[in-house]
């Protein structure tokens, strides 16, 4: 979610899309794509949510090359009513929500570079469609985001962008799910990333605990490196029915009131997954 404010840049339309120009497209770039996502294709089963690996079948994404975005929304629009939209980087807040609350989603069209591969600060083509994109495919998955749009819009006039940034964060970008033989990968954020979506699962060190909306958030991440703790939910059909159900205006009234958390902090009402010892976050400090 961008921090943005000024007006759309110049070739972009007014709710910031632009054409995706998919011919334009090296070779080079295309076999970045096909790199990555055969690198995650080949890791992922077994570790990410089924609904995700159906979703690519359903989408056709295991197809060379990076996806046009006219294709893949066709086949987006059959299955949920969602279309992929192209946008030249970050767009402010409240053209983010519109969008998801109008089920279309916003992606960059540009694709990291060979020295960028397993890390980039502002997120590229991959990160965006094949991270985001397979769950759009899952009708539930698929309300839950649009639900979440437009209560961003309501956010917006409640000065309350933060503590809902929060939600997207640690469930859209970094969740993860309860499964039948164990926990399973669902957020963007993990699933694009090789590194991450082995951390999230087999690493000690973050914490691992069961999703809580008022306690989440309450609570910071990291932008800069792996999370230090990850929420779990149930099922998206419960987080779809918190999401829409719930009546957030009073939470987060609630909530200003309420010191925020630090990123690694477990309090006494968690229910814990996993207690981290935080090891790699230490290391990486300095502080082991």
């Amino acid at each position: 979610m961008a921090q943005v404010t000024h007006n759309p840049p110049e070739g972009a339309a007014a709710d910031w899309t632009i054409p995706q120009d998919w011919y334009r497209y090296t070779p080079q770039e295309h076999a970045m794509w096909d790199h990555l996502f055969a690198r995650q294709a080949a890791m992922l089963p077994g570790r990410v949510v089924p609904e995700f690996m159906a979703g690519l079948d359903i989408l056709r994404m295991t197809r060379p090359g990076i996806p046009d975005f006219a294709e893949l929304s066709e086949r987006l629009m059959q299955a949920t009513g969602w279309q992929v939209v192209a946008v030249p980087g970050l767009v402010p807040d409240h053209v983010f929500f519109d969008h998801l609350a109008n089920r279309r989603f916003v992606a960059g069209r540009f694709i990291r570079t060979p020295e960028q591969i397993d890390y980039l600060e502002e997120p590229d083509i991959f990160h965006d469609v094949f991270g985001h994109v397979p769950l759009l495919a899952h009708p539930v998955f698929a309300d839950y985001m649009q639900a979440y749009g437009a209560g961003g819009l309501r956010a917006s006039g409640l000065g309350a962008i933060e503590r809902l940034a929060r939600l997207y964060w640690y469930t859209v970008e970094f969740g993860l799910i309860r499964h039948d033989d164990g926990l399973r990968l669902f957020g963007a954020g993990i699933v694009s990333s090789y590194g991450e979506s082995i951390f999230a699962l087999d690493d000690p060190s973050p914490n691992r605990l069961g999703f809580d909306l008022r306690r989440l958030m309450r609570t910071r991440y990291r932008i800069d490196d792996y999370q230090q703790t990850y929420f779990v939910i149930d099922s998206f059909e419960d987080l779809l029915r918190q999401t829409a159900e719930t009546d957030f205006a009073p939470i987060y009234a609630e909530l200003a009131d309420q010191a925020d958390l630090d990123t690694a902090t477990i309090v006494t009402e968690d229910r814990i997954y996993n207690r981290g010892t935080q090891a790699y976050a230490h290391a990486k400090a300095g502080t082991a």
